[in-house]
């Protein structure tokens, strides 16, 4: 059952298990947040810092308990992608499961020093983050499976992480907090968009109804290439705020290589790359929108 996955060679497998090529997601709505603030001179770097830990961990965790769940199922025992620790045998359910539950705690407890000067209404958020986590892959009726990842993923890791990176350093939530969190959830979704786009074969023979099995894989498709630069053109509306902002478009140059293998049809362990290249994407454009704002 162990085997070596694209990306896995030459890492430890824990590492490669957290899918680091996923972990922009967490730590770009950090940076766009804090953006916001600077821009209200109202930035606090050390609370800047443990929403970057909240929300990496909680990537981090995700992502384990995605492992977990999945592997414990049985949808990922023909997994094309980065080594999942749970199918490949290299980790016991019991130890990703500790994991995750253990990245769970880190977020926690940095939320908690965020709650206790922010606002502790702080925690409910925070608990609502953990509760979606997890129920993303696991428990009787995972949302992953119905087609939902993709708004959540939107929600919490485009409106959330970066609302809230904002709130906990200016205490107040603003137009331009929530204007500037529309791309960056944009950038999230796309993330998911495509790794579902891989794994439609095994989603769908598992029974794991994803949206990309839903749609299909030309729809899913287009639905990529639309939120990678969708996510680019509402720097648009940002700018009219913040004229800095359009610092981001030039990242459109890496979006080019990405979009375009998806729409001629990359698929399987030829989308592995493509991942890493909107990891990229996402990361680069994110820090620009970032020093855009602040300016």
């Amino acid at each position: 059952m162990s085997q070596t996955r694209p990306g896995s060679a030459g890492i430890s497998p824990w590492v490669a298990g957290a899918r680091p090529r996923t972990l922009p997601a967490s730590l770009v709505p950090v940076l766009v947040g804090t953006g916001t603030a600077v821009a209200y001179g109202h930035s606090v770097w050390w609370r800047a810092v443990l929403a970057g830990l909240v929300a990496l961990a909680l990537q981090v965790g995700v992502n384990y308990a995605n492992d977990y769940s999945d592997g414990v199922r049985g949808t990922d025992d023909a997994r094309v992608g980065p080594l999942r620790l749970v199918a490949s045998g290299s980790a016991s359910p019991a130890a990703v499961k500790a994991a995750a539950v253990a990245a769970f705690g880190v977020a926690g407890l940095a939320g908690l020093v965020l709650a206790a000067v922010a606002g502790w209404w702080l925690l409910v958020v925070g608990v609502a983050c953990v509760l979606a986590a997890w129920a993303y892959t696991g428990g009787p009726r995972p949302y992953g499976y119905a087609g939902l990842g993709e708004a959540s993923v939107f929600v919490f890791f485009g409106l959330v992480a970066t609302v809230g990176t904002a709130y906990v350093q200016t205490g107040r939530v603003t137009a331009l907090e929530v204007l500037a969190a529309l791309p960056v959830g944009l950038f999230a979704v796309s993330l998911l968009v495509v790794n579902n786009l891989r794994d439609i074969p095994g989603d769908a023979a598992a029974g794991k109804n994803t949206l990309a099995v839903r749609l299909g894989a030309a729809p899913t498709r287009a639905l990529y290439a639309a939120c990678a630069l969708g996510a680019l053109v509402l720097v648009g509306p940002l700018a009219v705020i913040r004229p800095w902002a359009l610092l981001a478009l030039p990242s459109v140059v890496l979006a080019i290589g990405p979009v375009r293998s998806v729409l001629e049809g990359a698929s399987g362990p030829q989308l592995v790359p493509v991942l890493g290249a909107t990891g990229r994407l996402q990361l680069v454009a994110g820090a620009l929108l970032a020093a855009g704002l602040a300016i």
